[in-house]
């Protein structure tokens, strides 16, 4: 996943940023509110960990920013150095989902990242096989069925398409989707993506026949679109075995 840390203190920001890292998430980072608001103006993340006493712009105003703009399914963490239950109190009134204290204890900190993300996108989590509409995603082969027959995709394809799939309805921006495919932060103007959706739409047939529309978004990125009420994943369930008298 993509997180974006707001924290003046430039130790906790580092502390913050490794222990995220370390389980696997891609980290932007930031020392002052009104950076990040504009970096999140023509970006998306998954999550944000702010600071309650930002510079320029609170993490406060960060946050009303953010939820102003439709981020309501976006989790938000406040770190702070305030034990107050005043201050959590106020954090959780302005639409934080958790408030931890500075300095974070790491594994603490992994697990309660961990079961927000896994509530706010669970079907981005231990999902390894599931049903979209006419598509078959199975993640233990990175394999794609479309009506039962398979796609052939490269890995790169697989996590382009699983990623759209896993975000239906969902701007993504170019630099979001190239942290989470390719692995590391956009840094320059490139026609890398534009080239794969364009070969993921022939490939997987993402029109009106089969129910979605790949669009781009001006400006920012792409998004899949649903063309039928209420389409969802469909995990896949283990099968029940059967006693063997």
């Amino acid at each position: 996943m993509r997180i974006a840390i707001l924290q003046r203190d430039p130790l906790q920001r580092q502390l913050i940023e490794k222990i995220l890292e370390q389980a696997g998430h891609s980290c932007l980072t930031y020392d002052d509110g009104l950076s990040m608001s504009k970096a999140l103006a023509c970006s998306t993340v998954d999550l944000l960990v702010l600071d309650w006493n930002g510079v320029r712009l609170s993490g406060a105003d960060v946050l009303k920013a953010v939820r102003s703009v439709g981020g309501d399914r976006m989790p938000v963490v406040f770190a702070s150095r305030d034990t107050s239950e005043e201050s959590a109190v106020r954090a959780f009134l302005a639409g934080a989902d958790d408030y931890v204290l500075l300095p974070v204890r790491p594994a603490e900190f992994r697990e309660r990242i961990a079961a927000l993300l896994r509530r706010a996108y669970p079907d981005r989590h231990g999902v390894a096989n599931f049903d979209v509409g006419p598509y078959h995603f199975d993640g233990r082969r990175q394999l794609v069925t479309l009506r039962g027959v398979p796609v052939p995709l490269s890995g790169t394809q697989y996590r382009l398409a699983s990623l759209f799939f896993a975000n239906i309805g969902r701007v993504l921006s170019r630099d979001h989707i190239f942290a989470m495919v390719w692995g590391r932060e956009f840094r320059e103007f490139t026609r890398t993506i534009d080239s794969h959706v364009s070969r993921l739409r022939l490939l997987l047939e993402i029109g009106e026949e089969n129910g979605f529309r790949l669009q781009p978004v001006y400006k920012s990125g792409y998004r899949l679109l649903s063309l039928h009420d209420g389409a969802q994943i469909k995990k896949e369930l283990p099968r029940p075995r059967l006693a063997v008298a």
